[in-house]
């Protein structure tokens, strides 16, 4: 795998880093956000997420079924795209404090999240032969895990803290163009997507 692979184990892990990026940016940090600068009560901030939640699940099966129409590829590609610009408009959002406003933000992150959620197992199995196919999809998997979600909430705490809420949104649109970047340098001819 890593004599063979590495392209793929690099760009395949860079390619679902923001799936984990977006998830931990609309669980762990905004809790935080919610209850500490919006001055929500963790009832409310709670709430939510819950309610949030479902939009999550909701949209993976809606994904995977697109997916299987259009490719898993150029579905993680449309919805990289779509979460680049989602992170554009975070202090839009954020900043007006409305309950509303920001649940459906919750909502529609957490959606967001679904669609690249959905096909990206087995997008990553594809990258890899079926001789190293799930130690290859495992790893990418996991090392995405760690460098989309171990650091997301602590960056984003210090930039909204340090900068403003809106540099929140830039690190995730960042994170959507380092997966889209990636996604584009996965060559279409050696796999099926």
């Amino acid at each position: 795998l890593l004599q063979l692979y590495r392209k793929e184990l690099l760009f395949g892990t860079f390619a679902a880093v923001t799936t984990f990026v977006v998830f931990y940016l609309m669980t762990v940090f905004m809790l935080n956000w919610n209850t500490k600068e919006l001055h929500f009560s963790n009832k409310e901030a709670l709430l939510m997420q819950l309610f949030s939640v479902l939009f999550f699940a909701g949209f993976i099966p809606v994904s995977a079924l697109i997916a299987d129409k259009i490719g898993r590829r150029k579905m993680l590609l449309y919805a990289s795209i779509a979460i680049a610009i989602f992170g554009l408009f975070f202090s839009f959002f954020l900043n007006s404090g409305n309950t509303t406003l920001v649940t459906f933000f919750l909502c529609l992150g957490m959606a967001l999240m679904g669609f690249t959620y959905g096909p990206l197992g087995t997008f990553l199995s594809e990258l890899f032969p079926t001789q190293v196919r799930y130690s290859g999809a495992s790893l990418t998997f996991n090392l995405a895990g760690i460098f989309g979600a171990a650091f997301a909430p602590m960056i984003a705490i210090w930039l909204a803290t340090d900068y403003d809420i809106s540099y929140v949104g830039y690190y995730l649109t960042g994170a959507a163009l380092l997966s889209l970047g990636s996604l584009f340098m996965i060559s279409r001819k050696s796999h099926q997507f």
